[in-house]
């Protein structure tokens, strides 16, 4: 059965129902997961735990997060991303996709190798490889963007190559500060550094983000990390 919202909203519509109806959060809880047809709250996550990794991982996004994807090549993090923004869509938000790095022949491949069909989401799907990608040029090609409209950036570490761009710091702020005013979700695939050895951590994490130039990790409000299959994700705070 396929839930209305995804599980962080109906978690928040039980909190309001709570505080108005004045009762326990977990009867508010018990009584949303009854209108999303679960005898209990317990139910209903237990089935959102059967989704797929990136159905589980949208799930816990919220409009305004700056989110971290990281693995190294050949791990699966661009079809992560793309999966990620595929949730979006089946939600009826918008799903685009800026990259350096990829055609949109690739893309639209890629949409393929995860069982998606492109021409399902061809009118909610914006493809842009454009060479003037950078924190600039993002806020302005997605001003008019709607809340929920989930973008994935490829990838952190190329934003600011040209030495005409501001430096990756202040990019990522930009950034950080537009995603809130405007409530979309910004997921950023993140190169991971050489030095990872998976023999000694199964998965990278944030102190094996590559990183070429300054940046303060902490501005992520979530990351996803990959390798072997096996997928580490944190919250901050």
């Amino acid at each position: 059965m396929k839930l209305s919202a995804p599980v962080y909203h109906l978690k928040r519509q039980a909190k309001l129902l709570s505080r108005e109806a004045k009762i326990p959060l977990h009867e508010a809880l018990d009584r949303v997961a009854a209108q999303e047809g679960f005898a209990s709250w317990s139910l209903l996550a237990a089935k959102a735990a059967e989704a797929a990794p990136a159905g589980i991982l949208f799930a816990q996004l919220a409009p305004g997060d700056l989110v971290l994807v990281g693995a190294r090549p050949g791990h699966g993090k661009t079809l992560m991303c793309l999966e990620l923004a595929v949730e979006a869509m089946k939600s009826g938000h918008r799903g685009v996709f800026f990259t350096l790095e990829y055609t949109q022949r690739d893309v639209l491949g890629r949409f393929r190798a995860i069982g998606a069909d492109p021409a399902r989401f061809n009118d909610r799907f914006v493809f842009d490889n454009s060479d003037a990608i950078s924190a600039d040029y993002i806020v302005r090609t997605l001003a008019a963007a709607a809340r929920g409209t989930l973008v994935v950036i490829d990838y952190l570490q190329l934003l600011d190559q040209k030495r005409e761009n501001p430096d990756l710091m202040a990019q990522v702020r930009t950034l950080k500060a537009f995603a809130r005013d405007r409530g979309l979700i910004l997921v950023f695939i993140s190169q991971i550094d050489r030095s990872y050895d998976p023999a000694r951590k199964p998965v990278p994490d944030i102190s094996d983000v590559r990183l070429p130039n300054p940046l303060d990790l902490s501005l992520f409000d979530k990351t996803c990390f990959l390798n072997k299959g096996e997928i580490r994700f944190h919250a901050a705070g």
